[in-house]
């Protein structure tokens, strides 16, 4: 009897230590924080992340070409009489012309291609009354000791945005991208101090 009381004892102990098994299933759980194979993984909310594909194309061609001309031409006849011979006597006749001419001609020509790719993701700052979400977002490369910093930011529409969490730059409003320049390349991108006077005052 004593025996067979341990024996169920024994039983019951492993039984607690084993973790159930059930059989209605051969998958794993799923946590319950983990979102669904099929959620919409997109940006909807403030904190949110969200990539921009950059693709800026900007292409100016301005020409300008002016052709001014003026001519005047004037002439002045006089016989020398004056119409009272009794004050007067008539004088003697000639003959007055002038001319002048005036002429401007100026061209101007300028043009400027720029192209910037780039993918950049950005992080949702707030949420519009309508649901568009405003973006911002900022990268850092610093390669040899050449830093350069991105900023982007804009409004986003919710549905202009693909499944894979991405939208194009062209797409978002107000969109502004700045990028800035330092280290030991920067000073070869712009001219001296002493060229930028000369570029101001110089005439021609």
């Amino acid at each position: 009897m004593k025996k067979r009381m341990l024996y169920v004892v024994m039983v019951c102990l492993v039984a607690a230590a084993v973790k159930p098994v059930f059989a209605d299933s051969i998958y794993a759980k799923r946590l319950a924080g983990s979102r669904s194979f099929y959620a919409d993984d997109t940006a909807r909310k403030i904190g949110d992340v969200l990539t921009i594909a950059v693709t800026e194309d900007s292409k100016i061609d301005n020409k300008a070409k002016r052709d001014l001309k003026k001519e005047v031409s004037r002439s002045t006849t006089f016989d020398g009489e004056l119409g009272i011979d009794h004050i007067l006597p008539s004088i003697p006749g000639f003959t007055m012309s002038a001319k002048s001419a005036n002429e401007l001609k100026g061209k101007a020509d300028y043009k400027d291609e720029r192209s910037f790719t780039d993918m950049i993701t950005v992080v949702v700052m707030d949420v519009m009354p309508n649901g568009n979400l405003v973006v911002m977002g900022t990268r850092s490369r610093n390669i040899a000791d050449d830093l350069q910093i991105i900023e982007v930011s804009g409004i986003v529409k919710p549905s202009d945005i693909s499944f894979e969490n991405v939208v194009k730059s062209e797409q978002v409003a107000n969109f502004r991208i700045v990028t800035r320049h330092s280290g030991v390349a920067a000073p070869y991108n712009k001219p001296g101090w002493l060229g930028s006077i000369f570029d101001k005052v110089w005439p021609f």
